[in-house]
């Protein structure tokens, strides 16, 4: 099994930075993709960013391009977005997830097999 921890989130105003991080542990060796997803009241859960074990490959949601970046510190089996011009909508609880099984649809829920609890975000207009 694998345990992610996610820290990091806040309040911030419209235009500010947060980074988010995610630590894993337990059966690291098996992780190959990671993401971030997040959920807003209402709505359901939407991916927004994701990497591959080797860090060589990002691939983000169209409303994040050019503001987040994920990235992926394989020593310390550890995951981080960098959100930068974050904007109220925004706001969300953000989870982080990783993979056993390698997938080409590494936007999709289903392609993932372990979760962490979330940490909210919250952008102020």
């Amino acid at each position: 099994q694998v345990q992610l921890v996610e820290s990091g989130g806040g309040l911030v105003q419209a235009g500010g930075s947060l980074r988010l991080s995610c630590a894993a542990s337990g059966r690291t060796f098996s992780i190959l993709d990671m993401g971030w997803f997040r959920q807003a009241p209402g709505k359901e859960r939407e991916f927004v960013a994701a990497i591959r074990r080797s860090g060589g490959s990002t691939y983000y949601t169209d409303s994040v391009k050019g503001r987040f970046t994920i990235s992926r510190d394989n020593a310390k089996n550890t995951v981080y977005l960098q959100m930068n011009s974050l904007k109220t909508e925004d706001t969300a609880v953000y989870f982080c997830a990783a993979s056993s099984r390698y997938t080409t649809l590494i936007s999709n829920l289903a392609a993932y097999d372990y979760w962490g609890q979330g940490t909210q975000v919250t952008v102020s207009s």
